[in-house]
Protein backbone atom coordinates (compact mmCIF):
# COMPACT_ATOMS: atom_id res chain seq x y z
CA UNK A 1 0.00 0.00 0.00
CA UNK A 2 1.32 3.78 -0.86
CA UNK A 3 1.38 6.26 1.97
CA UNK A 4 1.97 9.63 1.50
CA UNK A 5 4.59 10.80 3.71
CA UNK A 6 4.41 14.45 5.33
CA UNK A 7 7.45 16.13 3.72
CA UNK A 8 5.51 14.54 0.21
CA UNK A 9 2.72 17.16 0.66
CA UNK A 10 4.41 19.14 2.96
CA UNK A 11 2.48 23.45 2.17
CA UNK A 12 4.81 24.95 -0.50
CA UNK A 13 5.54 21.96 -2.05
CA UNK A 14 5.29 21.17 -5.53
CA UNK A 15 2.27 18.50 -4.63
CA UNK A 16 0.85 20.85 -2.20
CA UNK A 17 1.06 23.10 -5.24
CA UNK A 18 -0.54 21.19 -8.03
CA UNK A 19 -3.58 19.91 -5.51
CA UNK A 20 -4.37 23.72 -4.60
CA UNK A 21 -4.16 24.52 -8.16
CA UNK A 22 -6.53 21.88 -9.25
CA UNK A 23 -8.80 22.24 -6.79
CA UNK A 24 -9.65 25.54 -7.08
CA UNK A 25 -9.80 25.43 -10.83
CA UNK A 26 -12.66 23.02 -10.45
CA UNK A 27 -14.33 25.15 -7.88
CA UNK A 28 -17.68 26.32 -8.68
CA UNK A 29 -18.73 30.08 -8.86
CA UNK A 30 -20.15 30.53 -5.29
CA UNK A 31 -22.08 33.99 -6.57
CA UNK A 32 -23.66 31.72 -9.62
CA UNK A 33 -24.89 29.11 -6.97
CA UNK A 34 -26.04 31.96 -4.27
CA UNK A 35 -28.53 33.45 -6.84
CA UNK A 36 -29.97 29.70 -8.09
CA UNK A 37 -33.72 29.67 -6.78
CA UNK A 38 -32.99 25.90 -6.80
CA UNK A 39 -30.22 26.35 -4.55
CA UNK A 40 -32.74 28.78 -2.26
CA UNK A 41 -35.44 26.79 -2.49
CA UNK A 42 -32.74 23.63 -1.21
CA UNK A 43 -32.15 26.07 1.76
CA UNK A 44 -35.57 27.31 2.59
CA UNK A 45 -36.29 23.50 2.95
CA UNK A 46 -33.32 22.54 4.52
CA UNK A 47 -34.13 24.97 6.90
CA UNK A 48 -37.35 23.70 7.38
CA UNK A 49 -36.47 20.31 8.11
CA UNK A 50 -33.74 21.66 10.49
CA UNK A 51 -36.60 23.40 12.20
CA UNK A 52 -38.82 20.42 12.07
CA UNK A 53 -35.87 17.91 13.82
CA UNK A 54 -35.50 20.48 16.86
CA UNK A 55 -39.24 20.14 17.29
CA UNK A 56 -40.03 16.45 17.26
CA UNK A 57 -36.50 16.06 18.89
CA UNK A 58 -38.01 18.07 22.03
CA UNK A 59 -40.66 15.98 21.69
CA UNK A 60 -39.27 12.90 22.13
CA UNK A 61 -36.78 13.99 24.85
CA UNK A 62 -34.00 12.95 22.37
CA UNK A 63 -32.29 13.85 19.49
CA UNK A 64 -34.82 11.75 16.82
CA UNK A 65 -32.14 12.64 13.79
CA UNK A 66 -32.30 14.04 10.45
CA UNK A 67 -32.93 11.27 8.89
CA UNK A 68 -36.40 10.37 10.67
CA UNK A 69 -36.77 14.09 10.56
CA UNK A 70 -36.42 14.58 6.85
CA UNK A 71 -38.55 11.62 6.35
CA UNK A 72 -41.57 12.80 9.08
CA UNK A 73 -41.32 16.47 7.19
CA UNK A 74 -41.46 15.03 4.04
CA UNK A 75 -44.51 12.82 4.88
CA UNK A 76 -46.29 15.04 6.71
CA UNK A 77 -45.66 18.46 5.95
CA UNK A 78 -43.69 19.15 2.51
CA UNK A 79 -46.55 19.43 0.29
CA UNK A 80 -48.37 21.94 2.25
CA UNK A 81 -45.32 24.03 2.79
CA UNK A 82 -44.45 23.94 -0.72
CA UNK A 83 -48.09 25.10 -1.61
CA UNK A 84 -47.62 28.09 0.83
CA UNK A 85 -44.40 29.03 -0.55
CA UNK A 86 -46.18 29.95 -3.83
Amino acid sequence: MFRFTPDIVRPGSDLSKQMTASSSASAPDDSLLRKSSLYREFLAQREEILRHKWLKSEEAGEDIGFEAALVDWIVNHQGEWKRNRR
